[in-house]
């Protein structure tokens, strides 16, 4: 049996436990005051360290140099990356593209390959059915009205989880209701969408808000925008890119207040970028160069986020000084239970997978744990 025991971490709620997994799962959380669990796991000490569940991203685009919209597999080599930053699971992201791309996504999803690191669960097909108004980085010539024939595979069982379509083109109204019937989280996002037509969205199966703000008509007080809907209508999970280059802190701690813990989910929005050198690099077919100020294209706009989950966790916290336990809930619980993931995935539970994020006070990321083994720690030495 391949077992490991967490001795004296610290839960969310300020419980110091011993946390057993055992082949892949969670098989005892134990008081530390209780009787030692009887079992020959290799015991760690952890103390002062606190367990969270494992993060989950809805939005990866890439890492470590890697785009998986212009290379598929590269979804199954950047798991270490993203594990350095706590995270267990994400959504592999493919931006705008050329038809038949996403087909491709799909194939190689379904290869499942051992993978180092977080796991990639599922795709995120954000585009091609995006307003040109409100493109952001996506390639304009690649952009297209909704199509259900071309979306006629797209479902949680062939990998497709969550799709971003502007419910403003014509026929979108009509695919949303189609792909959420599916299972399929379905988000509106790259929107130039009135607050009329956001509820119209909402009732016909929208449930989720693409980084709120970006790529959005803005708020207006006379005229709402889409993003007014969206926050005001408790069915949708609003997605924050938390870098502190997208939204303002001001509009961080507006959006909590607004739509509380359960509401809230924080997505990195990570491309190749991420811990990587300043210099070009690519998103989807897009030349983006990275620097100091983020992923932007030559025009200055953003182009994906260089950031990891955990710097957009830490900025909540300080930007809306909530505790950390609600915050933990915007990239845990309140993803997985959008996404209905299984397996107790987003919590820490008996039987759940054991996969577990180890933060120290200051909520860096001091090791992850993915299945019960260690996918990334700033302390090697600790678990030789």
């Amino acid at each position: 049996m391949s077992a490991i025991l967490l001795d004296g971490a610290r839960l969310p709620d300020g419980r110091v436990v011993r946390i057993l997994a055992a082949d892949g799962r969670i098989a005892a959380i134990n008081d530390v005051a209780a009787p030692a669990v009887p079992t020959e796991a290799r015991r760690v000490d952890v103390g002062g360290l606190l367990a969270a569940p494992g993060f989950i991203d809805l939005q990866v685009n890439g890492a470590c140099g890697r785009d998986i919209t212009a290379d598929p597999e590269a979804m199954w080599t950047i798991g270490d990356s993203l594990a350095r930053h706590g995270v267990t699971a994400f959504l592999a992201t493919i931006v705008s593209s050329a038809a038949g791309r996403v087909d491709e996504a799909i194939e190689a999803w379904r290869q499942e390959p051992a993978s180092p690191g977080a796991v990639p669960i599922g795709l995120h097909v954000e585009g091609p059915y995006l307003s040109p108004v409100r493109a952001g980085a996506h390639r304009r010539e690649h952009l297209r009205a909704p199509n259900s024939d071309e979306a006629s595979s797209w479902r949680p069982q062939a990998g497709v989880r969550m799709v971003t379509v502007a419910p403003e083109l014509p026929g979108a109204l009509g695919l949303v209701s189609e792909l959420s019937a599916r299972g399929v989280v379905v988000a509106a996002g790259h929107t130039d969408a009135d607050a009329a037509t956001g509820r119209a969205a909402v009732d016909a199966g929208v449930r989720y808000a693409t980084h709120l703000f970006n790529a959005m008509r803005p708020l207006d007080h006379r005229a709402p925008s889409l993003a007014a809907a969206l926050l005001d209508d408790e069915r949708v999970t609003i997605g924050l890119i938390a870098d502190g280059l997208h939204v303002a802190p001001e509009l961080l701690a507006i959006v909590r207040r607004t739509v509380g813990p359960g509401r809230l989910s924080l997505v990195s929005d990570a491309m190749a970028g991420l811990d990587m050198p300043p210099g070009p690099m690519r998103l989807g077919d897009v030349e983006v160069l990275v620097g100091e100020n983020g992923a932007r294209l030559a025009d200055g706009t953003l182009a994906g986020a260089i950031a990891g989950l955990d710097v957009g966790l830490r900025t909540l916290v300080a930007a809306t000084g909530c505790d950390p336990s609600e915050a933990l809930a915007a990239v845990t619980s309140t993803p997985a239970e959008l996404l209905g993931l299984g397996e107790g995935r987003g919590r820490l539970e008996v039987g759940g997978r054991a996969d577990i994020t180890l933060l120290t006070p200051g909520l860096e990321v001091a090791a992850t744990l993915v299945a019960g083994e260690v996918a990334w720690s700033a302390e090697p030495h600790r678990w030789a």
